[in-house]
């Protein structure tokens, strides 16, 4: 079928290429169409009600921008309109009357991410606005039609199970469509979160994508584990939505945290490896332990500690002018605690004799983050000097690598403006 489709791109305001005539309608739909574009190139040809075919356009939206298309109905319509975002863009439309009123809005009805919606329309001008979900940069397809012309997307009732492989983040060909392996062989995994969750083993060559099935809504964890590997996640749900992606969240390892929990319903986790395809990767799916989460920020050094106990802390006390400590320090991190009682300069340094790779992060006790380093001086020590006011610190040094641990000797010296 031959369509009638314009190539405008409009991005917050700028116009790239050769365009249409813009709108000539000043204040149409209370001045939401100033800066919109006729869908079929003029006000002419984009009246939807006589149409021979579909009419559609193609958009650049930059971050907090809108696309406007504009078309007219000469006679009452059933219309279709529609918007289908590249890539892991999530589109929302919102059709405007001439008074500026909203008559439609949707995100997710066309299947995808996709949106879709029919309307019953009066004789008039309408805009159509479209807008990312997340606020970000998006290229995006509108198009307008009548019930007896082709639809652009597929809507919810044809919605695949999952996504197509033209549907991931970076159109990428990966593994959700035809889905065949599954955790927990296929039923509900709802039982087995509540105690250690379920687990399995595979390269990316012999399984890039696996499946789970919830019985009921639930918070849960899901995690990559094969430095070798350097494992990369993204879920999908079974209406194909993308839902979330992790790359390095402890090291090389992987893993996407569903705080606010998972509806019923089957999904999808598609797997990449950016060093290694062949090496085999542990994929798990627990139930989200906010305790157990909270205590692992602590070992990657993501968030330090309080200082109330609860967790383990030195206390190193006022800082001298210079203060020496022998750590064995491993993988997770080993925290001190120090007061300034004056404002000034902190110099923090690791010395390991070439024994190990150490990290060191130093927040404030408030939580705050106020520097991190590794690799510093042309070794593999760590140092940070930082100013600072009077008040207490928390630093933490460990070892890169899973399962890495060394005897390193932390310096911690104070300098005070001169009096």
């Amino acid at each position: 079928m031959t369509s009638i489709r314009t190539t405008t791109i409009l991005a917050a305001g700028l116009t790239f290429g050769a365009l249409p005539a813009a709108a000539q309608t000043a204040g149409l739909c209370n001045g939401a169409g100033d800066n919109g574009q006729w869908i079929g190139g003029n006000e002419a040809a984009s009246d939807i009600a006589t149409a021979g075919t579909f009419l559609e356009g193609t958009a650049i939206v930059l971050p907090g921008s809108e696309y406007v298309s504009l078309f007219t109905v000469s006679t009452a319509t059933e219309v279709r309109v529609e918007a289908q975002g590249s890539g892991a863009g999530d589109p929302v439309i919102d059709l405007l009357d001439e008074s500026g009123a909203i008559v439609l809005s949707d995100d997710d009805s066309g299947g995808g991410g996709s949106s879709r919606g029919e309307i019953a329309l009066s004789p008039g001008s309408y805009c159509l606005s479209l807008t990312s979900y997340d606020g970000g940069a998006m290229t995006g397809v509108v198009r307008v039609g009548r019930s007896d012309q082709e639809a652009l997307t597929q809507g919810l009732s044809e919605a695949p199970l999952f996504p197509p492989v033209d549907a991931t983040p970076d159109n990428a060909s990966f593994g959700c469509s035809g889905l065949s392996n599954y955790l927990g062989d296929g039923g509900s995994i709802n039982a087995s979160l509540a105690a250690d969750g379920v687990s399995a083993t595979a390269s990316v060559n012999e399984v890039d994508a696996w499946g789970f099935t919830l019985s009921e809504s639930t918070a849960l964890a899901i995690t990559a584990e094969n430095p070798s590997a350097d494992p990369v996640i993204t879920l999908y749900d079974g209406a194909g939505n993308y839902l979330a992606e992790n790359d390095d969240w402890d090291g090389l390892n992987s893993r996407i945290e569903m705080i606010g929990g998972l509806d019923a319903g089957e999904y999808c986790i598609e797997m990449r490896a950016l060093s290694d395809n062949g090496a085999p990767i542990t994929v798990s799916v627990v139930g989200y332990d906010e305790e157990e989460a909270r205590i692992a920020q602590y070992d990657r050094g993501d968030a330090s500690p309080p200082l109330d106990g609860s967790h383990p802390v030195t206390d190193l006390g006022i800082l001298p002018n210079r203060l020496r400590q022998d750590v064995r320090s491993t993988d997770a991190m080993t925290w001190f605690s120090f007061e300034m009682d004056a404002p000034g300069l902190v110099v923090l340094e690791t010395a390991s004799g070439g024994q190990g790779d150490s990290v060191m992060v130093l927040f404030d006790d408030f939580g705050r983050q106020l520097d991190y380093n590794d690799d510093a001086n042309d070794s593999l020590d760590s140092q940070i000097i930082q100013r600072v006011n009077a008040g207490m610190f928390v630093v933490g040094v460990k070892q890169l690598g899973d399962g890495q641990q060394a005897s390193i000797r932390l310096l911690l010296e104070r300098w005070v403006p001169a009096q």
